[in-house]
């Protein structure tokens, strides 16, 4: 039977919330959603991984905007650290919130004391339209002084070196710098990446696209991520919804999982989206000349049947689509 890759790797999405809303992320969020992971369900799928992979498990905390619940993350890492649950690979953040030194250092200075290994700080094109450069640049020479440059990681490091301005730029200028970026960075074309940012990249025929499946998407995948509400994705497939741990443990997830079982499923794993073509335009898809890739095909083609209200225990949850 095909099996996932044994999972060593999980991110637990804090909340769908953030202050930015920017123009390539996968998950879709904004300052308008919700959704916020009980420590209860962050400490079983922690415990989970661990059964599965042992000392392999790799945790990182990202979201959505960890830092916009600071009480939250500091209840969970002081219950992993009370549990001996082990180290925590990386928090992310956008720093949106590193207005004063002071409490930087405090921030920074627990996460240190509470098994945090580094802190990835998300600056780019992207993320500069929502947050301040002299917030990020604050934050990010503070966190080398306090925990060491090597436990700090930049997302990307070269473009930390000066304000980018994307404020500033009109949103002609803007897109042209937002696919410049993607060419020296690319990213997956799924949830907000697939709307302008997957049109100004498409440049591959359905024909080209039709010859690939996501079985090795699917069994290649190291990793997952659980969202706030425990629903499960598989390595990159965001919206794809393979189980949740409010209905069953993660590791009997794993052990279950047989894509032959669900149809929506099965078309992925042995056609690829566009296997899923016919149906959609049956029901009035209308097809694109060019996307950018099959995640594009996929994101889009979830999409509509996500607004017809198909699909739903799989294609989901809202935040990922509305």
């Amino acid at each position: 039977m095909p099996k996932f890759k044994l999972w060593t790797s999980m991110g637990l999405l804090l909340t769908y919330k953030c202050s930015a809303a920017c123009a390539f992320c996968y998950y879709k969020c904004n300052p308008q959603k919700a959704g916020l992971i009980s420590i209860a369900n962050a400490i079983a799928a922690w415990k989970s991984l661990k059964t599965i992979a042992g000392e392999s498990a790799k945790i990182h905390i990202t979201g959505g905007e960890p830092f916009l619940y600071w009480q939250h993350l500091t209840k969970l890492l002081e219950t992993a650290a009370e549990l001996g649950l082990g180290p925590v690979d990386m928090v992310e953040t956008n720093g949106f919130w590193a207005d004063e030194k002071t409490d930087i250092i405090d921030k920074l200075k627990f996460l240190d004391s509470h098994n945090v290994k580094k802190l990835k700080i998300s600056y780019d094109p992207f993320h500069a339209e929502f947050v301040e450069y002299d917030k990020v640049k604050l934050l990010a020479e503070t966190a080398c002084q306090i925990l060491g440059p090597e436990r700090v990681l930049v997302r990307w490091q070269e473009y930390i070196q000066k304000d980018l301005s994307v404020k500033n730029l009109s949103e002609e200028e803007k897109t042209a710098f937002f696919s410049n970026s993607i060419k020296e960075h690319p990213c997956r074309f799924t949830g907000r990446a697939a709307d302008k940012l997957a049109q100004v990249s498409a440049n591959k025929e359905l024909e080209e696209i039709a010859k690939k499946s996501c079985k090795n998407s699917f069994l290649g995948a190291k990793g997952i991520h659980i969202d706030p509400y425990g629903n499960i994705f598989s390595g990159v497939c965001s919206g794809i919804i393979i189980g949740n741990i409010n209905e069953k443990p993660l590791e009997q997830v794993w052990l279950d999982f047989n894509p032959t079982k669900e149809e929506f499923l099965s078309v992925l794993f042995n056609n690829g989206p566009a296997g899923l073509l016919e149906k959609a335009i049956k029901q009035g898809y209308e097809k694109s000349r060019l996307y950018s890739g099959k995640c594009h095909l996929c994101t889009a083609l979830r999409q509509f049947f996500f607004d017809k209200r198909q699909l739903l225990k799989i294609i989901g949850p809202r935040d990922c689509y509305a």
